[in-house]
């Protein structure tokens, strides 16, 4: 945990004078050193999580056939079985899909797939959808102030957001996984930043230090992971570093405790948003690094490597 730091952005969301500073100042260090930090002084309520959970957990207990009649929409909406997915293809790896199953929903609430049960799913999965967009909204104005912006700098690239909330079951395993199979193969997110809510147990999250070590990541009680993805570190000219994490097996004797269940909220900007290198991460010495690329083109294409491997494969 030494080198994935607590940061408390209560003092900034409450507008303390000190807070403005001294928040976006651990923010950035944190994105620039390992791309990675839990998170306290959210304001997300402890029920609307519970509620999630809960509802959601309920989802995953019910037979393969019943989960299987909200298949995957264009959008992305929906159930994505175990073994539906491989992302370490994204990086252009080739291995065995991940030992996981996930339901999905889009921005736009009203479009999304829905099952017939658990009643409570879509009201929670709704509300917890909104309440993280806000967080979101709150963390975008705190990057920007990190990146010597102004305050409102991103508000027109994200007013109107590709986001994607994924609730992840890692069942406890029932065999040994193949090899090189993990329960989410290594990858870097594609958009701006990721909000997780996980739980401690075995076969858990790790990320990738820039001293080249796997560190396992545990989330203090209450807090959320953040990191930055793959088009934050593009707008960033590589200031920021989009890091490499992983979800591992459990130890073969902590198997049957293993289960695991994550609330992933992905922040992306809006598609038509160009992503291209901030006029304050680069100079003379340091040109852009990539060619702008619109937003959603890019989101498109990491999202087909991920379920075209697993085709293939």
């Amino acid at each position: 945990m030494a080198d994935v730091p607590l940061i408390d952005i209560g003092p900034f969301r409450r507008g303390d004078p000190g807070g403005r500073h001294s928040v976006p100042a651990a923010v950035g260090a944190a994105c620039s050193e390992i791309g990675f930090f839990t998170l306290a002084g959210h304001g997300i309520s402890p029920d609307l999580i519970d509620r999630t959970y809960t509802a959601a957990r309920a989802f995953f207990d019910l037979p393969a056939e019943a989960k299987a009649r909200v298949p995957l929409a264009p959008n992305g909406a929906g159930y994505s079985p175990l073994q539906g997915e491989a992302l370490a293809s994204t990086r252009g790896e080739a291995t065995p899909a991940d030992l996981k199953e996930s339901f999905n929903a889009g921005a736009d609430l009203e479009r999304n797939v829905w099952p017939a049960a658990p009643a409570g799913l879509r009201p929670a999965v709704t509300a917890y959808f909104q309440a993280m967009t806000r967080l979101a909204e709150d963390l975008m104005r705190i990057f920007a102030l990190a990146l010597e912006l102004p305050e409102g700098y991103f508000a027109d690239k994200v007013d109107r957001p590709q986001s994607f909330l994924r609730i992840i079951n890692y069942p406890a395993p029932l065999v040994e996984p193949l090899p090189g199979q993990l329960r989410a193969g290594a990858h870097s997110d594609y958009g701006t930043l990721t909000i997780l809510r996980s739980e401690n147990v075995a076969g858990g999250l790790q990320v990738f230090s820039r001293g080249g070590e796997w560190l396992d990541v545990r989330v203090p009680p209450d807090a959320f992971v953040i990191n930055i993805g793959d088009m934050l570190m593009r707008w960033t000219n590589d200031r920021w570093v989009s890091t490499l994490h992983r979800v591992v097996n459990p130890p073969s004797e902590e198997a049957a405790r293993s289960r695991r269940q994550s609330l992933v909220f992905f922040h992306n900007p809006n598609a038509d948003a160009v992503v291209a290198c901030l006029p304050t991460c680069t100079s003379a010495a340091n040109p852009p690094r990539y060619p702008p690329v619109l937003a959603g083109e890019y989101l498109a294409a990491k999202a087909r490597a991920a379920y075209t491997a697993k085709d293939e494969g």
